[in-house]
């Protein structure tokens, strides 16, 4: 049998976050074109991103309780395949619901991705799991930076969204090949037994986390991907905001294993929030080349919140093992998905209201953009109260690196009381 390359399982791995992360930019960067072409409203256009973040969970739901049954490379083939299937549909769609449809296929694929990534990499680097999955997850903002730059260099050069969105089948044939070719790893270093890992899922120290993920989720997500819609007339340029704001991401996932292991990850997650909420604020007033500035901050903000969660949830609660990642990956996209025509409709709304007082287009679509983003601060505040809580709770702990035995609330419980 060939032997186990670690490393080039966890390339494979990379450029499938890769794929997976150049589809939410380059949609992003197309939605105006798609708008345009198809006549479709803000709100419409939000179901069409929705239903990316709607597949996602309904893959990491399956993914999980059938990891420890498939194992990751059977779920890396379907994540392939999905992917291939709604790329080429999108490429031929003909309007508002083959773009459904096929959006949702890529939504599939991207979670089938996380469900067979995190826990595969959780499992192979057990005693760094939080540093690195971090490390993993800077492929995603940095395929958004690579996604970016390509949808405004193809757009400069008026190539159009399907020469777009064809450019992210050469990458998932790479990983797709990769994957093919490699032996990857059993389980061994996490509880396999999915009816234990089901039961583990009643910890309320879980179902804390599974609220919290749909609000750090949503305050990553909700910004990102109306980008394009929110700042067109803001006075800079939105892929520019994009790549610059995931650069950073990507950069500071790549070095947090330090921070993580300084600060613990509760910390980490409750510093996160704080910053997220003070950047949106500064987003939604700001113009010219302060956004510049506030997006930074937003990047600083949101950038541990996704891997730092899934880490949590494989070092605090490991009984719930890959279904307990996959089920937190999923909440959080579930949460965008019935979120993204939300966001839609508050632009289609506080637009109408901006042109109905007298304001020009452009002037009108400003202020939309500023009112929606005065909003969106909301997703961060919240959460931001709730890891305080979670801070206080733990705040007998915080000068340990972690709770490597809390396997769920009761345990913690019991350790707090001890000390």
């Amino acid at each position: 049998m060939k032997p186990i390359n670690r490393n080039r399982v966890f390339l494979a791995a990379c450029i499938s976050l890769v794929v997976t992360s150049m589809t939410f930019a380059i949609r992003a960067g197309i939605l105006d074109q798609l708008g345009l072409q198809f006549d479709l409203s803000d709100t419409q256009l939000g179901y069409i991103n929705g239903m990316a973040f709607l597949g996602f969970p309904i893959a990491t739901i399956v993914g999980g309780l059938l990891y420890n049954l498939l194992g990751p490379k059977k779920l890396m083939m379907i994540a392939f395949f999905s992917h291939i299937i709604g790329l080429v549909m999108t490429i031929y769609a003909g309007g508002f619901w083959t773009l459904l449809i096929s959006t949702f296929f890529i939504g599939f694929a991207n979670g089938s991705v996380e469900a067979a990534c995190n826990p595969m990499i959780a499992d192979m680097y057990t005693r760094n799991r939080t540093a690195m999955l971090n490390r993993f997850h800077v492929w995603f903002p940095g395929g958004i930076v690579i996604g970016a730059l390509i949808s405004k260099f193809m757009t400069d050069f008026g190539m159009g969204w399907q020469a777009q969105i064809a450019i992210m089948l050469i990458p998932t044939l790479i990983y797709g090949f990769m994957f093919f070719k490699e032996p990857l790893p059993e389980s061994e270093h996490m509880e396999t037994d999915t009816r234990l890992n089901i039961k583990a899922l009643a910890s309320p120290l879980f179902l804390f986390i599974i609220v919290c993920m749909t609000l750090t989720a949503i305050s990553e997500f909700g910004p990102q991907q109306w980008v394009e819609r929110i700042l067109g007339n803001s006075g800079a340029n939105p892929m520019l905001v994009l790549a610059m704001v995931t650069g950073i991401m990507a950069l500071g996932r790549y070095f947090g294993g330090f921070l993580v292991h300084r600060l613990n990850p509760i910390g980490v997650l409750l510093m996160s929030a704080i910053v997220t909420t003070a950047a949106v604020y500064s987003m939604s007033i700001a113009e010219g080349g302060m956004i510049y500035a506030a997006a930074i901050l937003f990047a600083l903000g949101v950038c541990y919140f996704w891997p730092t969660m899934i880490g949590f949830t494989s070092e605090y609660m490991p009984k719930t093992g890959a279904l307990g990642m996959s089920l937190v990956g999923g909440a959080g996209m579930l949460s965008t998905a019935i979120w993204q025509p939300v966001i839609g409709s508050w632009l289609d709304s506080a637009r109408q209201t901006a042109l109905d007082s007298g304001m020009a287009q452009e002037v009108a679509e400003l202020a939309a953009g500023k009112a929606t983003l005065g909003k969106m601060m909301f997703f961060p505040l919240t959460v931001a109260v709730l890891f305080g809580i979670l801070f206080l709770f733990f705040r007998k702990k915080l000068e340990e690196r972690r709770v490597p035995q809390a396997h769920d609330m009761a345990d913690v419980l019991e350790q707090t009381k001890g000390s």
